[in-house]
């Protein structure tokens, strides 16, 4: 595939160059192991590189009219249109995304070009009074300067661009280091789509690297004064940890482990199709997965036989194929993670209504109840395709088994009486949740984010403005202070 060949490269102060590390990722095919491309790590040097290139572009960049600014994010929503199909095998091919998938990462990138392109209008100023006699206090935003942005191997188009196009927009440069098993939808091809959109030079910058490499470059680097980080908790502690000790703001989206909750007066057939979506999207490797489905035991039995039933016809195998469910997941180590947990939580007396097989990455679909007390996989992250069903006797139960967990991304209630199912969702610690629908959701005006470990602050709407923003205030004195001495 042209992508593959073309962009197996860093990109910094508008060149594409190889890294000068001693060592190559390889990105591989998850589905059939095919060497995809080679890519010379970034070193330490050359993060140094990318940031000054950011930062001596920012500043023209930050004084550019927004209108002028916001034709980049146009151009950038054609180009990407134009190039859907291209685009869509790329992702099939680097993360192993099914066609419903890509086409479900695609849809949300375009969106949230779109709303790129209005935010670059959308800071706004105040004039507030002062107690001052004669004294006027403007307060500004203006762009942080450089954002540096970390983006996972799930959705790494989107999550790349949720955070890049907002921080352009907003007047900011970007340094961009995508995950190393997907390099190519995660950096270079975000970068090619602004570079052919006219985005000057120097203001975005992609560095595919390792921490094995590069240790906190990215960062401790001086020059960064933000830092956007989607991926695991475990990390993102880190992450934070470095930020803190350098002063840097950090937004972190992080790991979940969200449940699902039916209670006894659902639509039983609906909560079981926006179980399943919310539990097997993309192979289950999606943060906002239902990892946990909480079942009123009045409803139980129907509502487990359903769900087994509609999951058993879920198809595994070739991405490629259009009629394909569930493809690989991202690599041996998560394909063996997933089957290891699968495996001894069955040996620690679970009961495996389905125990799907493992064939090379490709896992199967797993629902498991019966789960002992305690067990561990209650209050994990699962990033695979396995379904726990929980029952519960009463709201007050459900609430309890939902909050029981380090996490709170997103999460569900079906019920037929909305006003009932909204109170019960107040009462779930959770940064978002869902009345009578699943829980994989993001748009772009929301506020998207977690609470407990699932994140620190919010994207998308008016968070991106705290995100990628900052305050000045500026005084004037038209008459003249008194001053004591």
């Amino acid at each position: 595939m042209s992508f593959f060949s073309e962009l197996a490269l860093q990109y910094i102060d508008g060149e594409w160059r190889p890294g000068s590390g001693s060592w190559d990722i390889i990105d591989f095919n998850p589905f059939d192991g095919e060497k995809l491309a080679s890519v010379t790590v970034a070193t330490a040097a050359e993060v140094d590189q990318a940031y000054r290139a950011a930062e001596r572009a920012q500043e023209a960049w930050a004084e550019t009219n927004p209108y002028t600014r916001r034709l980049v994010f146009e151009r950038a929503l054609r180009i990407i249109e134009d190039r859907e199909q291209e685009i869509t095998e790329t992702i099939i091919a680097e993360l192993g995304g099914t066609h419903l998938k890509a086409a479900f990462e695609l849809h949300l990138a375009k969106e949230f070009l779109r709303e790129a392109i209005q935010l670059a209008l959308r800071p706004e100023g105040r004039i507030l009074p002062s107690p001052v006699d004669g004294k006027e206090n403007r307060v500004y935003r203006v762009p942080v300067g450089v954002v540096g942005v970390i983006s996972p191997f799930n959705f790494p188009f989107l999550l790349s661009l949720k955070s890049v196009a907002p921080a352009l927009a907003l007047g900011n440069a970007v340094v961009l280091k995508p995950h190393q098993n997907t390099p190519i939808c995660g950096g270079s091809l975000v970068a090619k789509v602004f570079e052919d959109a006219g985005l000057p030079a120097g203001l975005l910058n992609v560095v595919i690297t390792d921490i094995a490499e590069i240790g906190d470059a990215l960062l401790e680097h001086p020059v960064p004064k933000a830092i956007s980080f989607t991926g695991s908790d475990k990390v993102g502690r880190h992450v934070a940890t470095v930020c803190a000790a350098n002063f840097k703001h950090a937004i972190l989206e992080l790991g979940g482990n969200s449940a699902l909750i039916v209670l006894d007066d659902a639509d039983i057939d609906y909560a079981v199709d926006a179980a399943v979506f919310s539990r097997y999207v993309h192979q289950g490797q999606v943060c906002m997965a239902a990892n946990r489905i909480l079942v009123d035991r009045s409803v139980q039995q129907e509502f487990t036989e359903k769900f087994v039933a509609k999951v058993k016809t879920l198809k595994v195998g070739d991405p490629a194929d259009p009629t394909t469910h569930i493809g690989p997941l991202i690599n041996s180590s998560q394909a063996e993670a997933v089957s290891s947990l699968v495996e001894q939580t069955v040996e620690a007396g679970a009961t495996a209504l389905l125990h799907g097989a493992t064939d090379g990455n490709l896992v199967a679909p797993s629902v498991l109840t019966d789960l002992p007390a305690g067990s561990p996989v209650l209050t994990q992250e699962i990033f695979g395709p396995v379904a726990l069903v929980i029952p519960f006797d009463g709201e007050d139960e459900a609430v309890r088994i939902a909050n029981d967990s380090p996490y709170g991304l997103s999460g569900a209630v079906h019920t037929a009486d909305i006003e009932r199912g909204v109170r019960l969702a107040k009462r779930v610690r959770t940064g978002m949740i869902h009345i009578n629908d699943g829980t994989v959701h993001d748009e772009p005006i929301v506020p998207f984010g977690g609470e407990k470990q699932s994140g620190v602050g919010r994207l998308n709407g008016d968070s991106m403005l705290d995100a990628f923003t900052t305050q000045k205030w500026i005084s004037v004195q038209h008459g003249r202070s008194r001053f004591p001495f």
